[in-house]
């Protein structure tokens, strides 16, 4: 027995994972299936074009604004009792929204499933970090919590199709009622209860200064990536910029503030985090460029679009996989660099397709490939040192500001990238003769304003605007590929440099007593990635 090895994970914090994996599975299948249904539920409910937005977009608004406050909560009552109460309303919101009767209605039960969402990502990513206290088991973990969210991705549409054949469209969100009724049998019984033990009361002014802050500037971010600069969105972002900035000012006053700033002052922390957000950039904005290429430049229908991102899946998975046995025997700020170096030639690689069907397929699928199977270490290891490096006691804040560093990147990406391509097709789109006036200026706005005016033209001037149109297209993918994968270096750099000095998992931190009989303990990193020894 090593005393100076800290306790090794048992059988039942693995099967425990187990029952933690679930509600991200849902998260992401829920993601994944509401556009899917979104043609049968507005036939049904007939939603106004600005409820369909919120519809869309108020899950997702209040996920993100509520994650450092749910964070906090369950760092001072509980992180099991919010996982298990969040999970009880999770599924008591989902069939509101299955059974919704009205638009409002369904924005309503989408703004409680936000609010409940918010509970269960924090959550269960801190319960990981005090379950787990070996850094190769942790490493494992996270990796395995990850499939199971990239898992969802994959078999949601397939879900949500086969339930959409067979039923109405509220059947999708019924998925949630047996997983969180299952988490909340099984939670008491198999996770263990963690909490700050001395944590403070809540500031309560603190927590509608985050929600504010996390929504102006996120939605901001998404306005201006859909319509390009105009005063709401603007207004929005400053207005979010100024409430952070309030927010951190009152938390540096506070004995015992919602969010704990002293979290960045550990530099695995810090820089983790940093690197994390970077690389989170890239991801949102790339995918929603190239389908649109992948749909309005080689023709390819949603579905066969949507079955040519299954390699990026793959991809993924498979680096979540392998990412822990890498990480027992090699730094982490190697393999991440590593990574990412493989995954900005992938972004590099897109600068390569064309407006010719033919040939660009090959060339965007091999690039998305390869970018997401090189930034997946560090999603995972950089996600590790994150919850890692914060004290047992904050888990729940590093985890929560994990998630919502992710959520701001994901935005931002999708703001700066799609801003790029934008402008590089408007300035590119050489209008043909025949084309001017309200024409002109709905084709200059989108690739699909271009399609919708070709298809109402004279076959020859349609076809010689679709035609400039999709090298405009592709010129902007270009740009802003080339751009990311000079991001994604730079990120590359940052890991090799900043995380340099951070040990391999297998040369734990000494200090902590080995709790845990080594023949209950579950495999270690290798083992479980390697298919066991």
């Amino acid at each position: 027995m090593n005393l100076d090895a800290p306790p090794r994970a048992g059988r039942r914090e693995w099967i425990g994972l187990a029952v933690l994996i679930l509600p991200t599975l849902l998260i992401s299948i829920d993601v994944s299936v509401l556009h899917l249904a979104q043609p049968a539920l507005s036939a049904d409910l007939r939603p106004s074009s600005a409820q369909l937005l919120w519809i869309n977009d108020v899950y997702g608004f209040l996920i993100a604004g509520f994650l450092i406050t749910m964070g906090a909560l369950g760092d001072r009552f509980g992180r099991r009792r919010l996982l298990i109460v969040g999970g009880v309303a999770f599924g008591a919101a989902s069939a509101l929204a299955a059974y919704a009767p009205s638009a409002e209605l369904l924005i309503l039960a989408r703004a409680l499933l936000g609010v409940a969402g918010a509970t269960l990502m924090p959550s269960t990513l801190s319960l990981i970090r005090n379950m787990f206290h070996d850094p190769a088991q942790r490493t494992v973990a996270i990796s395995l919590w990850m499939v199971g969210f990239s898992g969802g991705m994959v078999v949601g549409p397939l879900v949500g199709g086969l339930l959409l054949e067979n039923f109405w469209w509220g059947a999708v969100f019924l998925l949630g009622v047996p997983v969180m009724a299952l988490l909340a049998a099984l939670g008491p019984v198999l996770i263990p209860e963690s909490r700050d033990p001395s944590p403070g009361r809540i500031d309560l002014p603190s927590v509608p200064l985050s929600l504010a802050a996390v929504i102006a500037v996120i939605y901001g971010l998404k306005e201006l990536a859909a319509y390009g600069p105009s005063a709401g969105p603007v207004a929005a972002l400053v207005a979010g910029m100024v409430l952070a900035a309030v927010f951190v000012r009152r938390q540096r006053t506070l004995e015992h503030p919602l969010l704990d700033l002293g979290l960045f002052a550990e530099r695995r922390f810090s820089v983790s985090l940093g690197i994390l957000m970077l690389v989170i950039l890239v991801g949102p904005g790339l995918m929603m460029l190239t389908a649109q290429y992948m749909q309005l430049v080689v023709g390819l229908s949603p579905l066969e679009a949507g079955l040519w991102v299954l390699p990026q899946s793959v991809a993924i998975i498979v680096g979540f996989t392998v990412s822990p046995a890498l990480a027992r025997r090699v730094r982490p700020g190697v393999v991440a660099s590593v990574g990412l170096v493989v995954g900005a030639l992938g972004v590099a690689l897109l600068t390569r397709t064309g407006a010719d069907p033919d040939s660009g397929l090959a060339v965007l699928v091999t690039g998305q490939t390869l970018f997401f199977l090189g930034a997946s270490p560090l999603l995972v290891l950089g996600t590790d040192m994150i919850v890692g490096s914060a004290p047992p006691e904050r888990a729940g804040a590093a985890s929560a500001l994990s998630e919502t560093a992710q959520e701001f990147g994901g935005a931002l990406g999708l703001a700066i990238f799609g801003s790029i391509a934008t402008a590089v097709y408007r300035a590119g789109l050489d209008a043909p003769d025949g084309v001017t006036g309200s024409a002109e200026d709905e084709a200059r706005e989108t690739l699909g304003g271009a399609a919708s005016v070709a298809g109402r033209l004279p076959e020859d001037t349609g076809e010689a605007l679709i035609g400039t149109a999709r090298d405009a297209f592709t010129s902007g993918l270009h740009v802003a590929s080339a751009s990311a994968a000079v991001l994604v270096a730079v990120a590359a750099v940052l890991a090799a440099v900043l995380l340099r000095h951070v040990p391999p998992a297998s040369h734990p931190p000494a200090g902590a007593t080995d709790a845990t009989d080594p023949a209950d303990a579950a495999p270690d990193a290798a083992s479980v990635a390697g298919g066991g020894r």
